[in-house]
Formats: C-alpha cells, sequence, structure tokens
C-alpha cells in the first residue's frame, strides 16, 4: 500500500492571490506618487503615509487569506 505525500499548499509565487497582490501593491505606489503632485499647490490628498497604510491594509489581507488556504489545501509531492 503506497502512501501519498502531500505539500500544504501550492509555493505562494504560483497563486492569483500573490500575483493580485504585488499588482495592487504598484497601483497604490503609482497612485501616491501621481496624486497631488501638480502645479496646482493644493494638499496632496493621497500621499506616502495613505499609501504605507492601505499597503499594510493589503499585506495583512494577503496573509490571511494565505492562511485560509493553509488551513485545508493539500497539494501532492511531484516526486
Amino acid at each position: 500500500m503506497e502512501t501519498r505525500r502531500s505539500t500544504e499548499t501550492k509555493a505562494s509565487t504560483k497563486t492569483t492571490e500573490f500575483f493580485a497582490y504585488v499588482a495592487m501593491v504598484l497601483a497604490t505606489i503609482v497612485t501616491a506618487v501621481m496624486v497631488g503632485n501638480g502645479d496646482g499647490g493644493g494638499d496632496d490628498i493621497f500621499d506616502g503615509r495613505d499609501a504605507m497604510q492601505l499597503i499594510t491594509y493589503l499585506t495583512i489581507g494577503y496573509m490571511v487569506s494565505r492562511g485560509l488556504a493553509k488551513s485545508g489545501s493539500r497539494e501532492h509531492y511531484s516526486a
């Protein structure tokens, strides 16, 4: 009788959540750089502090989604 060994989950870099997370972080950084830097002299309505806060929330969400994925998913070893 042969038992099948399995890993805990898929590698994090192979998941849709990872690519969505990276895209959202990059979009947040680009938005923080571009918004409010015109010659109008107005306030910067989305500055670095706001961007870091949003990136922190994105990171927490990503870690929670990975934790939920690891809680019951199995992927078989290829070897």
